[in-house]
Order: C-alpha cells, then sequence, then structure tokens
C-alpha cells in the first residue's frame, strides 16, 4: 500500500531475494529530514539508516569528516536494560563500536579524494529476531542512504556473511547455524570488487576463504542491482560537491627541490635514521619555501603557507614510497617484497605477572601479560541481543609515547577496540574449553612502541604470553599485515608486500591482516584505500601472507614452543567437584550463610555452576584441600552401618537428636546409649556433647536411627 504524507512524499518499497530470505528497503515514511533515509528489513530484523550531508566543505580540514555511528536499542529485542539504576542506553557497546566499524571500512575508500564535507550515517536497531544479525543489513542501509543522499559515494556496497557448517560454506547462516560453524567470514564490496574483510575461524585453508569470497560477490548481486534500481526509479540527482585540491604549483616546485634528494637518502634499515633524514628535508623545504616569521627580513622568495607545503611534501614522500617499490623492488629499509623484519622474542620477564611476553618486529614491539582468576571472574555482557558471559578478553592499550607523542591519555578509542577484538578473535579458536580450563583469561597488550601491525604484534605476544602463563592452548597462533602497491596509470602493475611498516601503510593501497596456526587461518581483516580487490590479487596476499606466518611461528616456537606444565604460583589453583544439583542449595546455606563460612575460614573463592559443577579458587592449596572436604561433608549422604563422629543438638526424654553432618541429624533412642538401662538421660547426655554413634537404619520416611552402644562394638 502506498502511504502519502502531509508534506506531499511518498513510500516507496523495493523488495529482492537475498540468499533465499526476502530483503526489504523502504524510503520516504521515515526520517524525512535526513538527506537519504532507509530501511531494511531481513527476516525479522530491521534498521533504519540516514545520511546527511553539509552542503560546503569543512574549512581548513585534511582529512574527509565520515562519521559512522550505529545506535543499539534494547526495545529492538523486547529488553529493558537490566542494570537496576540505568534504564536508558548510555555508551556504545564494544559490539556497537565493531559494527561501526564494520559499516565505516567499506564505504569510506569510495568518496573522492580531497571530499571534505560533512557526512554522517545513522544506522539505529529497530528490531532483532535473534536468528539474523542486523550488522549485514546495516551496510547495506549505510549504502542505501548515501546512493539516495546523492553524494559523490561511488558505490552502491553490500555485504553478507559466509559459513561453513558440515564443511560447506553457506550464505547468511543463522545465529543457530553460526554455533556449527568453523568460519565466520564478512565480507563488503561493490559489484565486482571487494572493499572489506572481517573474519574469525577454526583453522581454515586459504583456498576455503577464497571460496568464500568468489561465494558473496555472487551472493550480493541482487543486492547492488536493488540499490541501482532505487536510485533510477526515484529518480536521485547528484549534488553539487567541490574537492579539496593541493596547490599545484607548490607541489611542482618542491618535487623539483626534492629531485636529487630523495632515493637512498630516504631510506634506512633503521626506523629512527631513516624519519630523521625524512625530517631534515622537512626543515630544508620549510626553510626554503615557508612564509617567513615576521621578525626575518623577506628574501624575495615566493613563499607558501604551511598546510599547502605539507600536503604537497607528504604527497611526494609517499609517492617516492610507491615509485621505489615498483620500479625498483625497494622498499624504505631495504628489503625484500617477502621479507620479514627482524624478530626479538621474550617470555616470563614480568615477575608477579601470570604470564607475559615481549613481542618486537622491527621497531614494533609489544608487551602482553595473561591474568587468571576463577570462572567467576567473567565478564557479564548484556547487551541489545544477548546475555552471556565472556570468559576470555584482550584489551589493547595504545599510549602516546609508542608513536613518540605527547597528548593526554582520554578513555579507550575506537581504534584501541577494533585491534584488541582482532588479536582476540585470532586466538578464540586454540584456547581450551571452559570444562577444560576453568579460569577466565584476560589478556592485555601494551603497545610499547609503533611502526606498523600493532594488532599482528599484539596477536604473536598474545601466543607467548599464554604459554609463559601455562595455558593449554591447542597451538601457537601468529599474525602478519600484508600490503599492496598498485600503478594507478597501470593498475596491472602491482606488487605485494609482507610485513608493512606505518609508512608502507601510509603510502599504500591494502592493509591485509593474516593470523593463523601452521594448520590455517583463525582470523582475518582487510582495508583498503582502492575502488575494489580482485580475487586475484586476494589469492596472492593470501599465499604470500601464509609463508610469513609460518616464518614467525617458527622464530616464536624458538623461545617457547608449548605450554608451561605448571602455572605461575602466583595464579590462583582450581579444584574442581561435581555434586548433585539438588545439593546445591545445601552447600549455599540459608542466605548464603553455609558458603560464606566456608570462605571465611579458609579463603578461597567458589563458583557454583548450575550443573552442580563446583570450581574452589585458591593459591593455597591446603586451603582449597579443606574447603572441598568441608563441601564434601555437606553434600554426602548418610551410610548404614557406619560410624560418625557427631555433636549432640537436642536432648529429650526418650532420646537425642545428634548431628552426624552438617544439615543431617539422627536420633539416638534412649534404649541405644548403654547396654544397661538409662534411668535419666541428661545425667548421660547434654547438648554441646561429642559422640560416636553409628547409623543403624534409615526408616522409610528418611529418618537416621543412631546408636552409640553400636558404636563401641565396632
Amino acid at each position: 500500500m502506498e502511504i502519502i504524507h502531509p508534506f506531499g512524499g511518498k513510500t516507496s518499497k523495493f523488495e529482492t531475494e537475498f540468499a533465499d530470505k526476502k530483503l526489504i528497503i523502504e524510503t520516504g515514511n521515515m526520517a524525512f529530514r535526513a538527506d537519504g533515509s532507509v530501511t531494511v528489513r531481513y527476516g525479522d530484523t530491521m534498521v533504519l539508516a540516514t545520511a546527511i550531508v553539509e552542503p560546503k566543505p569543512r574549512p581548513e580540514t585534511d582529512f574527509f569528516p565520515l562519521m559512522i555511528d550505529y545506535e543499539e536499542r534494547w526495545y529492538a529485542s523486547g529488553k529493558i536494560s537490566g542494570s537496576r539504576y540505568m534504564k536508558r542506553e548510555a555508551r556504545p557497546s564494544d559490539k556497537a563500536i565493531l559494527t561501526a566499524r564494520l559499516i565505516d571500512r567499506p564505504i569510506r575508500p569510495l568518496f573522492p579524494k580531497g571530499y571534505r564535507n560533512d557526512v554522517q550515517v545513522v544506522v539505529t536497531v529497530l528490531s532483532v529476531d535473534l536468528e539474523n544479525e542486523p550488522d549485514i543489513i546495516s551496510i547495506i542501509a549505510a549504502s542505501t542512504a548515501l546512493m539516495l543522499a546523492g553524494t559523490p559515494f561511488e558505490g552502491p556496497v553490500a555485504a553478507v556473511r559466509i559459513g561453513q557448517v558440515d564443511d560447506k560454506l553457506v550464505v547468511n547462516p543463522t545465529l543457530t547455524e553460526q554455533l556449527d560453524s568453523k568460519l565466520n567470514l564478512t565480507v563488503a564490496g561493490t559489484k565486482d570488487a571487494i572493499m572489506m574483510v572481517e573474519s574469525v575461524a577454526c583453522e581454515v585453508d586459504e583456498q576455503t576463504i577464497l571460496d568464500g569470497f568468489e561465494l558473496a560477490i555472487k551472493a550480493w548481486q541482487p543486492v547492488i542491482d536493488l540499490q541501482n534500481k532505487m536510485v533510477k526509479d526515484l529518480g536521485v540527482s547528484a549534488k553539487d560537491f567541490e574537492l579539496f585540491k593541493p596547490n599545484e604549483e607548490v607541489e611542482v616546485k618542491i618535487r623539483e627541490y626534492l629531485k636529487d634528494r630523495l632515493g637512498e637518502r630516504v631510506r634506512h634499515a633503521d626506523k629512527t635514521k631513516r624519519h630523521d633524514a625524512i625530517m631534515e628535508l622537512h626543515d630544508e623545504i620549510m626553510s626554503e619555501f615557508g612564509l617567513l616569521p615576521d621578525d626575518v627580513e623577506d628574501d624575495g622568495k615566493t613563499r607558501y603557507g604551511h598546510p599547502d607545503i605539507e600536503l604537497a611534501f607528504e604527497k611526494i614522500i609517499d609517492g617516492e614510497i610507491r615509485r621505489a617499490i615498483l620500479e625498483e623492488a625497494t622498499r624504505p629499509d631495504n628489503r625484500k617484497n617477502t621479507e620479514i623484519r627482524s624478530l626479538s622474542m621474550q617470555v616470563g620477564i614480568i615477575p608477579r605477572t601470570h604470564g607475559s611476553g615481549l613481542f618486537t618486529r622491527g621497531a614494533t614491539q609489544a608487551l602482553t601479560l595473561t591474568t587468571l582468576a576463577p570462572a567467576g571472574a567473567a565478564q557479564q555482557i548484556e547487551s541489545m541481543d544477548e546475555d552471556t558471559e565472556k570468559f576470555y578478553l584482550h584489551h589493547y592499550n595504545f599510549p602516546p609515547f609508542s608513536i613518540g607523542e605527547a597528548r593526554p591519555m582520554r578513555s579507550t578509542s575506537r581504534r584501541e577496540i577494533g585491534h584488541g577484538n582482532l588479536a582476540e578473535r585470532a586466538l578464540a579458536a586454540v584456547l581450551p574449553t571452559k570444562e577444560e580450563f576453568p579460569y577466565t583469561i584476560r589478556i592485555v597488550t601494551e603497545i610499547l612502541s609503533s611502526a606498523g601491525s600493532t594488532s599482528m604484534a599484539a596477536t604473536c605476544g598474545s601466543t607467548l604470553s599464554l604459554m609463559d602463563a601455562g595455558v593449554p592452548i591447542k597451538s601457537p597462533v601468529s599474525g602478519i599485515a600484508m600490503g599492496l602497491m598498485v600503478n594507478h596509470q597501470d593498475p596491472s602493475q602491482n606488487v605485494i608486500l609482507s610485513d608493512i611498516q606505518d609508512a608502507e601503510d601510509f603510502a599504500g593501497d591494502m592493509d591485509f591482516k593474516v593470523t593463523g596456526t601452521a594448520d590455517g587461518i583463525t582470523a582475518l581483516q582487510m582495508d583498503i584505500k582502492l575502488k575494489g580487490l580482485s580475487l586475484a590479487i586476494l589469492k596472492t596476499a593470501l599465499e604470500q601472507g601464509k609463508q610469513g606466518r609460518l616464518e614467525i611461528l617458527q622464530a616464536m616456537n624458538k623461545v617457547i614452543a608449548t605450554p608451561r606444565d605448571d602455572l605461575s604460583p602466583y595464579a590462583p589453583r582450581i579444584t574442581k567437584l561435581q555434586i548433585n544439583p539438588d545439593k546445591i542449595r545445601e552447600v549455599i546455606g540459608k542466605g548464603g550463610e553455609t558458603i560464606q563460612r566456608i570462605t571465611a575460614e579458609t579463603g578461597v573463592d567458589i563458583d557454583i555452576e548450575d550443573s552442580g559443577l563446583i570450581m574452589i579458587a585458591s593459591a593455597d592449596a591446603g586451603a582449597a584441600k579443606t574447603a572441598k572436604e568441608m563441601i564434601e561433608a555437606i553434600v554426602a549422604e548418610p551410610e548404614v552401618g557406619k560410624v560418625y563422629n557427631g555433636k549432640v543438638i537436642k536432648v529429650m526424654d526418650f532420646g537425642a537428636f545428634v548431628e552426624i553432618m552438617p544439615g543431617k541429624e539422627g536420633m539416638v533412642h534412649v534404649s541405644q546409649i548403654r547396654d544397661e538401662r538409662v534411668e535419666d538421660i541428661r545425667k548421660e547426655l547434654t547438648e554441646g556433647d561429642e559422640v560416636s554413634v553409628k547409623l543403624t537404619e534409615i526408616d522409610d520416611r528418611g529418618r537416621l536411627n543412631l546408636s552409640m552402644k553400636a558404636a563401641r562394638q565396632k
């Protein structure tokens, strides 16, 4: 049904089949004042995406001001925040931040270079069906909103998720299917090229990944066609825009000045010396072409503003890096295209942490620390679409001193969250299960020096630190960042670079991070600056990356090849005990009285699961043993014929009640106290007396009959 709104607009609805399900895109029904606005529905998952484009460029800005916001809403799954005091959405969750980055990465490169208008895309999750995840359709929604906004966006873009269930690749697997999937591969791109890759995998081979890429491109064609149809049918017109163009005169003069000063002068295996050489040239350029201070006499030369000089100088240096690699096969540090930077590794260097690894590759250095804690220390995850516990965490810190800067240290950045998540995903496939290793594992990477590929250093450092901590990982994992240089005049001329550093990342066209074991890939992440990559380039990058990954693994194995046999003496030891789930209430006690008494007397930490699994954590083996015995005594079942040491808790005329176990008591009849007749029981027993009794019978009502005289006859 067509809906006509009061201001004269109307709702337009478009549909297509996408991986055997209906994808519905509507526009014109919501968010009228946005430049582009759509709702996208897949199953019962639905998102709203809006795009706003400022009509004029932001003045004096040297970057493209694109903002992507992904807004989770608890109502989408019919929930109210579980927090007692905070009932509205506050700061974005890590998952929301990661999804925003996922949307940004295939979109940003498709705007023209020099575009300086503020662009904001807001994706709001309206409904989730807990089977179809909203991230894939959020990328589609963002792309469609930008296409309808008339921006100079060279889309459209689509995305799919590829899983591997029963050794078969599946497009857009549901959350249920993902539980049994060895692969979770998210791919986004244009009609025939890939723009972005994100993956976590269980040691999947390179050919499977390539097959996934090919399947993804085929699967998203209907979505690309649908967006193009919408633009045509709705008569979307392109908006006028202006691009920032550097001062060509400045570039020509600086290029001429530098033509005999580049080459070998700005190459060196030592990053510091290379940086110093470039900064020396920078200072020469500023002195030769920059504006003079007010107190300096004019020398008559034509001079230019510092921003124009900075932009031209950076462009020329990046161009020299690209030229040398393409024409001379020479990298800034004189490495070969497949050569890994020098490696250095240490483990066990921090005394009181449970595990530590220092990984150095070239001028990039990461210190990774492992902390082990009882399962009860797991992070509680409560969000729009999940309530769960997280027993494995990786946190990544990137302090300013790592790049030689002085600036305030604020809250965790989106970049730090993204890099930490990549390193976390890289190791997920090789970690032991909770049943095998009932600990919460927290890994923290401190980047001490950055010269590119810090997330891959964090991955390698994690492996070293985990093995140093004695965590029984299945296989060591390494990571490498692959780069790409393309001749923009002749794209058929291109070079794949192994283990890129920062200068090659800035000047290059791709940052493709690959992590894995000797047996297969565990995680992927790819960002590009081009309008897309072919499968042939990606195949070469994966093959070359595998060789580099294995070379790094060999070096790591020389330092530590397998997890240590024992945990750190400062790590808690966990003693497991399985009880009947019906006995959990007895262990906890009324109001937690019993378990609190055990922890207070022994100093241990105790976690109890609904299955009846009890985990006792303590660095003191004796204390853990005592706590275990106390729990066993609570849950033990009385045995007929066994003699117990009990305490008299009540004396009656006909007998006495004796507690033989915590919470378990029976009665000693007056006739069972002595062989002789007892005339006055209170002359024989008083409350608090310690006595030996034998359990002679458990009657049909579950009552315990005890005998003192039978205990003496044992």
